[in-house]
């Protein structure tokens, strides 16, 4: 069976979720060689082997910390000479993307991007993208090279399948380029404590209904109560009401949790973009008449400040 390349999203040697469900995919079209990169690399070959991995390409340098995206271009351009798969898989993440595009041209492949599914076919890996703001599924395959394709969060369940993960280390020779954009410096983000936003199983939104900054506290105790992350709509961003990192849609981040929670969001076709693939979508608002009540699978007509509220208290109570 061909081997398939899978780029490894991880922190420390913590693996990320969406390259768990990767090796998902992965599977689907061959078999799994991980490639973990940066300090910590060794230590996600166990983790990876729970899930599919048969090999795991590892390897630590300076350069991948201390300057940008190239470094790991000329990595994974390293993996794939010494491999040959039958596709490259990354998580759809910006700078996963980027380095994506780089290597598909280097390697003179085609790019798919986005991707919800991966199947295999029978002149390679069809993928089923999500496009015209989440309007339409399409499928398309790569007709040139080895296909490169990005996957969002959450297209794919995350399953065990013990393989051998045996751990090798890879070697990188690093291209003149590699050394062009150097980092100065880096400012930890704030923890909230709850998941990244584009990650997430459950996330609760609030848009233009939650009228203030203030009155988010009832959005954030409704995500706290349910271990989901807290969105808003472009709206309550352009208000100054929450932070533009928590936007969700076309000009904010696409989200595809298993829960959707959107109060107070009139449903604008921008907002649809960034959620419309989610798999179950609920929304509280007073407007019956609400644009968001034509795409959710269960709606609530009433005031957000009197739902919510009911709604996290309900959540608490089941929970004990």
């Amino acid at each position: 069976m061909a081997e398939v390349l899978v780029y490894v999203d991880h922190v420390d040697g913590a693996v990320r979720k969406p390259t768990l469900e990767l090796l998902t995919l992965a599977r689907r079209i061959g078999e799994p060689v991980a490639v973990a990169l940066g300090a910590g690399a060794g230590d996600t070959a166990s983790v990876l082997a729970e899930h599919g991995a048969v090999k795991v390409l590892t390897h630590d340098a300076a350069e991948y910390t201390d300057y940008l995206v190239v470094p790991k271009v000329d990595a994974l351009q390293a993996a794939y000479d010494a491999v040959s798969p039958a596709a490259v898989l990354l998580p759809s993440s910006a700078e996963a993307k980027e380095i994506a595009a780089r290597l598909a041209v280097r390697i003179g492949s085609g790019l798919i991007t986005d991707a919800v599914d991966l199947e295999a076919g029978e002149q390679g890996p069809v993928a089923t993208q999500s496009v015209f703001a989440a309007a339409f599924s399409t499928k398309s395959r790569v007709s040139k090279g080895v296909p490169v394709i990005t996957v969002k969060p959450n297209s794919a369940p995350v399953e065990a399948a013990p393989a051998a993960g045996t751990a090798e280390a890879l070697s990188v020779a690093f291209g003149a380029g590699s050394t062009g954009t150097k980092v100065v410096s880096r400012t930890p983000r704030e923890s909230t404590g709850r998941p990244e936003l584009t990650e997430a199983a459950i996330v609760v939104s609030g848009g233009r209904g939650v009228n203030g900054a203030e009155n988010f506290a009832i959005i954030e105790a409704l995500a706290d109560s349910l271990g989901a992350a807290v969105g808003a709509s472009r709206a309550a961003v352009d208000a100054g009401w929450y932070p533009h990192s928590n936007q969700v849609g076309q000009t904010g981040k696409s989200v595809s949790p298993q829960l959707y929670i959107a109060s107070g969001i009139s449903g604008a076709i921008q907002h649809r973009a960034g959620m419309q693939t989610s798999k179950t979508i609920v929304a509280v608002n007073k407007d019956a008449e609400a644009p968001i009540f034509d795409l959710v699978d269960y709606g609530v007509v009433g005031d957000l400040f009197e739902v919510v509220p009911q709604l996290t208290e309900e959540v608490k109570n089941r929970k004990g």
